[in-house]
């Protein structure tokens, strides 16, 4: 079966530890990030590396936890060939997969409880990219370094004065 990443900061521990056992009983194999405990800790030192992995192309999927599930979400992100979705229900899992093609899901441990972020990751991974009419949006998404600013109109709200 497929093997799936992993990570999340010291306020997704808890919820991470549920997932991933979970899934391995599920026949997923999981490469764990950490972070290992509740002790406080910076959830880059843990994001970046699974990031990594999933814009190499290592691995197909990858799962993220923090407090907020924003920070997380920042910072994988950053990668050109990862498309990190925040998701705190089904249904924005769901479109995440389908329109966007979301390689990595982000989950906001402080406001969704461990039963539903389990519903969550399992949407995530048993729902299909819809391609089609998303297709070429989701190919802008990974160009975004190649992309020319200039032909986007963009009004910053500092220039409105």
């Amino acid at each position: 079966m497929q093997t799936l990443l992993i990570a999340a900061d010291h306020a997704g521990f808890e919820t991470k530890e549920f997932i991933k056992k979970a899934l391995e009983i599920q026949g997923y194999t999981m490469k764990d990030y950490g972070t290992f405990s509740t002790e406080s800790m910076d959830y880059p030192d843990v994001v970046h590396p699974l990031a990594q992995e999933i814009n190499a192309g290592n691995c197909l999927r990858g799962i993220i936890l923090c407090g907020s599930g924003n920070g997380v979400n920042m910072v994988a992100n950053k990668y050109p060939y990862v498309r990190s979705a925040l998701c705190w229900n089904e249904e924005i899992a769901s479109l995440a997969r389908k329109h966007n093609d979301a390689n990595i899901i982000a989950i906001p441990a402080r406001f969704v409880d461990k039963q539903m972020a389990l519903k969550i990751v399992t949407v995530f991974l048993n729902t299909d990219f819809e391609s089609g009419r998303h297709q070429e949006r989701r190919n802008k998404i990974a160009a975004t370094s190649n992309y020319n600013i200039n032909n986007i109109n963009y009004i910053n709200q500092n220039d409105k004065q």
